[in-house]
């Protein structure tokens, strides 16, 4: 037993304890609810050492992982580790900023850019109608499993890139990074489009009915009219943009496999 014990305890499992926990700890830092929404630290510390502890044995026998001798050469091995699982937990969490881009969009339609509200995916103010949209596709996100997907993607990256010095951030990962980056655009336009065209053109018939009557006061009858259409609106294509996320978050997760 003391040997057995020495030996779980060497230099060598220590070290690749804690490497492993690293690419763990940069997919908690920047992965949809686990970093968006307000865990306590304590909490996400555990249980990232909790999936290290579950992780680590396989690792421990497939990787042939070589620990490094100094502390510089150890410092870039944590800083490689921690970058791949922040990529990872990055590309996963396009799909959010992407909806709360179409949420802005939808509010400044329907006049409700001024109500604004803390948004837990970036910490900073935002369109209270983001909110919605936010819990919308984190219902999503979870009923996928893509909570699962996640650590299933961080589980074969260690098959795809071990540990160690043997994986690059060329241009080729940087430049799949960006274009999916640049898809957040496209991602936006296609939530919010069909609420934003019916709100366009009932900005273009009350155009056309204040020069019809301009004894009426439109302003007064803008607003909540284009508040009520957007809300209906919404209500009507929920299920649609459900079916629509969970699309976008299978696109996202099927890229991260092909990258990684």
């Amino acid at each position: 037993m003391p040997t057995d014990l020495l030996v779980l305890l060497s230099p060598y499992n220590l070290i690749l304890f804690v490497v492993v926990f690293t690419r763990l700890g940069g997919l908690m830092s920047s992965a949809p609810i686990f970093s968006t929404y307000p865990i306590p630290m304590q909490i996400k510390v555990w249980f990232v050492a909790l999936i290290t502890f579950i992780i680590y044995p396989i690792v421990l026998v497939k990787s042939g992982f070589q620990a490094p001798s100094t502390i510089p050469e150890l410092s870039v091995i944590l800083l490689k580790e921690f970058m791949i699982g922040y990529v990872i937990g990055f590309i996963s969490n396009l799909v959010f900023v992407g909806v709360e881009m179409a949420s802005e969009i939808i509010s400044i339609q329907m006049g409700l850019a001024a109500a604004q509200a803390l948004n837990p995916l970036t910490g900073m103010s935002a369109p209270i109608l983001g909110q919605g949209y936010v819990i919308l596709t984190s219902m999503v996100f979870i009923g996928l499993n893509a909570h699962q997907w996640l650590f299933s993607a961080v589980y074969k990256s260690f098959a795809v890139i071990p540990p160690g010095y043997g994986f690059i951030f060329n241009g080729q990962l940087t430049q799949e990074i960006v274009f999916l980056s640049g898809q957040i655009f496209s991602m936006a336009l296609g939530i919010a489009l069909p609420i934003f065209a019916v709100l366009f053109v009932t900005d273009v018939l009350l155009g056309f009915t204040a020069k019809m009557m301009p004894q009426m006061n439109i302003f007064m009858v803008a607003m909540p009219l284009k508040i009520y259409i957007g809300l209906v609106m919404i209500i009507m294509f929920i299920a649609a943009m459900y079916s629509h996320i969970g699309v976008i978050i299978e696109k996202l997760f099927n890229a991260i496999a092909v990258i990684f």
